[in-house]
């Protein structure tokens, strides 16, 4: 029976709804600042209606002015090259701004833009800077590395020398653990691998590194089925441990002094790094005057964290601070945020990020002791980030979630003094605040909204004043384009005790006489939250704004386990990974909001999610099939047996064969009666394309109707082929859900790269 097509006006505004296309949408939503100097200015560039501008900031004067006259600009650097240049585009990764000129790198050219009387010079400047190279901060030297050991340079090309000689693959300075350090999106963007992890002392003088040792450490296998240009497949055999393996990479800390090329070996135990560098983590640091390092180190159950001081004179290493739990001990929120641990100046004491009262919390310690000196912030709310230390006042500034009613997960300005008193609200509003603080701590930039509220960005000082106003987001594109705010939802947990909250959003063409089918969106891992509280939707956010388009209502929900709130909230993932942070508190919200909400058709509902939320759409399918007709898993983390240690050890608990096969999406393949779509790269060296196969055979042997799609050279996140495992995506979503065809002639384009993405990533 022939069925009905879905309009291709769906796809298309889908399409227009993705991250890459938010440009054309969406004006003036972000300010990034480069810092100038001192830090007492920085400079921005806003996306406009007319294009690209480049603004500069003076907070203690008030002040914000475009940096220059972009369309004068424009004219002179298309006569000087002979190239045809936009003022809504100049081709300017970054500039340099004084008040007489702003000096710039274009075509290979080093530039000068004379403020005073609008002329364009080629001048000298720095070299461009190399993205396999760490510069010190005062400029004058460079690392890279050779092979398996260090070299410098001075930034003048007057000298290049060695830093070590003894380096081996086994023991490979400045490298993260293979699968990153190598990894195959770096090979895709041209580059052989990720620049060295190195930290400089304040004065430039010494370096700040470590050996990755990974003798033992067992090999994965990829196969390049297609390499680039032909020829045969290749093979490659990156170093992968998993969990209840006996060798996993290791940091060995060693300071390396610039002139004389002393290197000196910390004396302590080598750091666990099963995930990346330490250095890369910010989890090893100097001091501000460059006389000790600090780093943290966490027992390989996670149950363990350390503060460790290290002379970089002697190598000698001494244990601060220890904290054990009955579970993982975070010195985050969150997997990949820097942590919120800061050595005060002079050493004496310590801001140390704990939950060991059941919430996320700052506390004073003595730094030659360990022990505590007094708790600085309490309370039934977490705090979520560490933004500035006023010594002089004795006052910490941050942020803190659970101060909203409305949503818990909205982040606050707060401070408070060291020694717990005088807790204050910076903000006093009810919006969500992403923050970015001046380096010479004076003010912050605040960048305030909600899911609904497109924010608004202004420099506060720590008094909460607005100093100057930057921008004010601009979302009429984004209307015309057919978008709606998402509902802010609260439903209760499967078991009765606890309030979830998520996001619902409406189909475009909602009519609330029609039922619709429903799309839920999980995350299954408690590394990060589903939800942004923020405008920024994040990753998953665009995904469920393009489905909306495409006739879905889309959920998306933080279940118990997942971070951002108590730490019971929390520990509900701990030795239970397998709910995927509340796969039956999904189900719940489902059925909650459906009794007042005739319109989701909760006899067609999907789930759809990539890497952690490709586990947790499968598992959903195959825990609840009663519930689930339909699910796509991208890059899923289907057995956490081949995977990193440092998740399952860390998120789920201490290797056992038993409870670990428990975990894997194959132990119920039986189970499966809905329709899959099982999406991986056979290049995907986060979590290698055995992990899918592996279910996939299981699938197969109990004789289950399936689909796989295996992009032959694709990575984790599917660089160069995102068009098309999308669309795959959305064509196996419509017909089962929807029971109609997609669009037939309808083929989404390339992604074009964003190359000042690529530039942050390497900044």
């Amino acid at each position: 029976m022939q069925r009905n097509q879905l309009d291709v006006r769906a796809y298309e505004t889908a399409e227009r709804l993705l991250k890459h296309h938010r440009k054309e949408l969406v004006f003036a939503d972000r300010a990034s600042p480069r810092w100038l100097g001192d830090g007492a200015r920085f400079w921005y560039t806003v996306n406009t209606a007319e294009g690209k501008r480049f603004v500069v900031v003076d907070p203690a004067g008030g002040s914000r002015r475009p940096a220059f006259d972009h369309e004068r600009l424009a004219t002179a650097l298309a006569a000087a090259t002979g190239q045809e240049i936009s003022p809504a585009a100049l081709p300017l990764p970054a500039i340099q701004p004084t008040e007489q000129a702003v000096e710039f790198d274009a075509f290979g050219q080093h530039y000068r833009w004379d403020l005073t009387d609008q002329t364009l010079h080629q001048a000298e400047g720095d070299a461009p800077g190399n993205p396999l190279e760490v510069a010190a901060p005062d400029r004058k030297h460079a690392v890279y590395r050779a092979g398996h050991d260090l070299r410098a340079r001075t930034l003048d090309g007057a000298r290049d020398w060695a830093l070590t000689c003894d380096g081996t693959e086994d023991r490979d300075y400045a490298a993260n653990p293979d699968y990153l350090m190598y990894s195959t999106l770096l090979t895709k963007l041209g580059l052989p691998h990720l620049p060295p992890a190195v930290a400089w002392s304040p004065d430039g003088s010494r370096l700040l590194t470590h050996r990755a040792v990974q003798s033992g450490v067992r090999r994965s296998h990829l196969l390049r089925a297609a390499p680039a240009g032909g020829g045969e497949p290749a093979l490659l055999s990156p170093r992968f441990a998993v969990p209840g393996d006996e060798h996993i990479p290791l940091a060995e800390y060693v300071v390396v002094d610039i002139a004389s090329g002393t290197v000196t070996e910390a004396q302590g135990e080598p750091a666990g790094m099963s995930m990346m560098s330490p250095l890369f983590q910010k989890w090893a640091w100097w001091s501000e005057d460059g006389s000790a390092v600090h780093y943290l180190a966490r027992s390989r159950d996670a149950r363990t964290l350390t503060l460790h001081h290290l002379d970089p004179a002697t190598g000698a290493v001494r244990t601060v601070i220890t904290e054990s739990g009955p579970t993982r001990v975070d010195p985050a929120p969150t997997q990949l945020q820097p942590p919120l641990v800061k050595v005060l100046s002079g050493s004496r004491e310590i801001l140390w990020y704990s939950e060991r009262d059941g919430w996320g919390h700052l506390h004073l310690h003595d730094a030659t002791t360990g022990e505590p000196i007094n708790q600085v912030t309490s309370g039934d709310f977490a705090v979520q980030e560490l933004l500035h230390v006023d010594e002089a006042t004795r006052t910490v500034h941050f942020t803190a979630s659970g101060l909203v009613p409305e949503d818990p997960y909205r982040r606050t300005v707060c401070s408070a003094a060291l020694d717990g008193s005088d807790f204050r609200r910076i903000t006093e509003d009810d919006l969500d605040h992403v923050v970015t603080t001046a380096p010479d701590g004076t003010c912050f930039i605040d960048s305030a909204s909600t899911t609904a509220t497109a924010p608004v960005i202004t420099v506060r000082d720590w008094s909460g004043r607005v100093l100057v106003e930057l921008e004010r987001a601009d979302i009429t594109g984004l209307e015309a384009a057919g978008w709606r705010a998402p509902e802010h939802v609260r439903t209760t947990s499967a078991d009765g005790t606890t309030d979830i909250y998520g996001l619902l959003h409406l189909p475009h063409d909602f009519d609330p006489t029609r039922r619709y089918p429903v799309i839920d969106t999980p995350y299954g891992l408690p590394t990060a939250n589903r939800v942004s509280p923020s405008f920024d939707p994040g990753h998953y956010g665009y995904e469920a704004q393009a489905l909306a388009a495409l006739g879905f209502v889309v959920l998306a929900v933080d279940g118990k386990g997942s971070p951002g709130r108590s730490k019971t909230f929390l520990d509900a993932s701990y030795g239970n990974l397998g709910d995927a942070c509340g796969l039956d508190d999904h189900v719940a919200a489902l059925r909650e909001l459906a009794t007042t909400r005739p319109w989701m058709d909760l006899e067609r509902v999907g789930v759809t999610g990539m890497s952690s939320g490709g586990y947790a759409s499968t598992r959903a399918l195959l825990r609840h099939p009663d519930v689930f007709k339909a699910g796509v898993a991208e890059s899923g983390m289907h057995d956490f047996r081949l995977l990193e240690p440092g998740l399952g050890e860390a998120y789920h608990g201490p290797y056992d064969a038993e409870e670990y096969a428990a975990l894997a999406n194959e132990t119920l393949a039986d189970r499966l009666q809905g329709a899959l779509l099982l999406i991986h790269g056979g290049l995907d060296d986060r979590v290698p394309p055995q992990v899918t196969l592996r279910l996939a055979e299981r699938l197969i042997a109990h004789g289950k109707d399936f689909d796989l799609l295996l992009v032959p050279d694709a990575d984790h996140i599917y660089f160069g082929y995102e068009h098309y495992v999308t669309q795959r995506k959305w064509d196996f979503l419509v017909r089962h859900l929807h029971h109609q065809d997609p669009p037939t002639d309808y083929r989404l384009p390339p992604v074009p790269i964003d190359m000042e993405a690529l530039a942050d990533l390497f900044a």
